[in-house]
């Protein structure tokens, strides 16, 4: 499959026409801004008052951006090219793909007050453009060489809106060098309207992403199945373009590129969290089209829901495992708090020592045998020495103040220091304790 060909089918078609939200849209005399209707979805007025992006790089894998365009301009890093020729991939291209995600992601406007034209939903952020090679056979095509390549140029987002059928060894390594170096990886699960697994977004370690349309249901075109973490709005999304200035598509490929922006807002505000704790935040906001929040496992079709920025950047949200909702690759530790299970399910409430072959209940039995023991012993012992010496001078004696029995200061038995349920934070709790409060932008 052509790379062109993979990218229209997550992309979808560019269609013309202006569309406006049931929401009111900013005031503005430009009509691109005011057919950005998911932007006014997001209420970005309020979400910009908590993070705008800054200090984040999101690698967009794609078709390469143009730098020059007048809504991206500053807002664009060199990159790489991994095409034949190399070089950057800054410079406009006969695809305006990556363009348009460049700008959902960190498009800033033009014109008086930044009114006029695309804004992007983390406009402060910084896109690293890496352009993939469209010849067919070889690594031509390899997601290999461009996912390290921004994992090893400081992306803590990748945004990939493109699909293939599988991924080889290469590209599975990737991945998980991306994952192991803490950085988020984003994918559009595909417009087939079908259950069929499409790759990067259902390899583990992905966080992926379906399309949700104007009316607030998941769009018909948008893949699905277990791998679904979150949807976002994909249905006639204005973004920016090349041959023409401005184009207007349907896809999770823009879904997907407004969970990259997302996921830079948070790591923006809060840089302590995890890349899995990130896409916690953003599941533990979302909202499913029948109104439903906080849901404990992922429905195929919309995942968590539809992401909520100003809500995960405001919420008061414990920072969860350290990977979060995401399935991770088997070379990985698995999330904390989530154990052997699949993201979703409740975690166990066994401990490490079932590994070992010894059950709680014998651990426990163990302990209290040993006490017994000991408290033979000690009674044993101050017999002995009452008979010799009398009774002790001074206050009271086993048990009382100073002593090592119960009520004593004494240590505490082994079994009460480590029960045989989950400690809190710790592996196989979900969710954890609340953590210390991250520190603001």
């Amino acid at each position: 499959m052509s790379f062109t060909r993979t990218l229209r089918a997550v992309g979808g078609v560019a269609v013309a026409g202006a569309l406006l939200f049931t929401a009111a849209p900013t005031a503005s005399a430009d009509y691109i801004r005011d057919g950005q209707w998911a932007l006014d979805a997001f209420n970005p007025q309020k979400v910009w008052k908590e993070s705008t992006g800054k200090n984040v790089i999101v690698a967009v894998i794609d078709t390469g951006v143009n730098a020059d365009h007048v809504d991206l301009k500053g807002n664009v890093l060199p990159g790489k090219s991994f095409d034949v020729g190399g070089g950057t991939a800054d410079h406009p291209t006969d695809d305006d793909h990556g363009t348009a995600m460049a700008a959902l992601i960190a498009g800033h406007g033009h014109g008086p007050n930044h009114a006029d034209g695309i804004m992007g939903l983390a406009p402060d952020a910084k896109i690293l453009p890496v352009k993939k090679g469209e010849q067919i056979g070889g690594n031509g095509t390899s997601l290999d060489g461009p996912i390290r390549y921004a994992v090893d140029h400081g992306a803590k987002v990748i945004n990939m809106s493109i699909v293939t059928p599988r991924l080889n060894d290469q590209e599975k390594e990737a991945i998980n060098y991306a994952v192991k170096k803490d950085v988020l990886v984003v994918g559009g699960s595909g417009n087939d309207g079908s259950s069929k697994p499409l790759y990067p977004a259902a390899a583990p370690g992905v966080l992926a992403v379906g399309a949700v349309a104007k009316d607030g249901q998941v769009l018909a075109e948008s893949n699905y199945g277990p791998h679904i973490r979150l949807i976002a709005p994909g249905e006639k999304i204005y973004s920016a373009g090349i041959s023409l200035k401005y184009r207007q598509g349907t896809g999770t490929s823009d879904a997907t590129a407004y969970v990259s922006a997302a996921a830079a807002l948070v790591r923006s505000k809060f840089p302590n969290l995890t890349a899995g704790q990130v896409a916690n935040r953003l599941t533990k906001t979302a909202i499913t089209p029948d109104g439903k929040t906080g849901i404990k496992s992922p429905d195929p079709k919309y995942g968590y829901g539809v992401i909520r920025p100003y809500r995960a950047l405001s919420e008061n949200i414990p920072a969860g495992p350290k990977n979060g909702p995401l399935t991770m690759p088997k070379d990985t530790e698995p999330s904390a708090g989530a154990g052997a299970n699949a993201p979703g399910e409740n975690p166990s409430a066994s401990s490490g020592d079932e590994k070992s072959g010894i059950s709680p209940l014998m651990i426990v039995g163990i302990g209290l045998g040993v006490i017994v023991v000991l408290g033979i012993v000690i009674a044993v012992i101050v017999a002995g020495k009452k008979r010799r010496n009398g009774p002790p001078p001074g206050g009271p004696g086993y048990g009382g103040p100073g002593g090592g029995g119960p009520g004593g200061g004494g240590p505490v038995p082994a079994q009460q220091q480590f029960g045989t349920y989950p400690q809190p934070g710790g592996p196989g709790a979900y969710p954890p304790a609340p953590p210390t409060q991250p520190p603001g932008r």
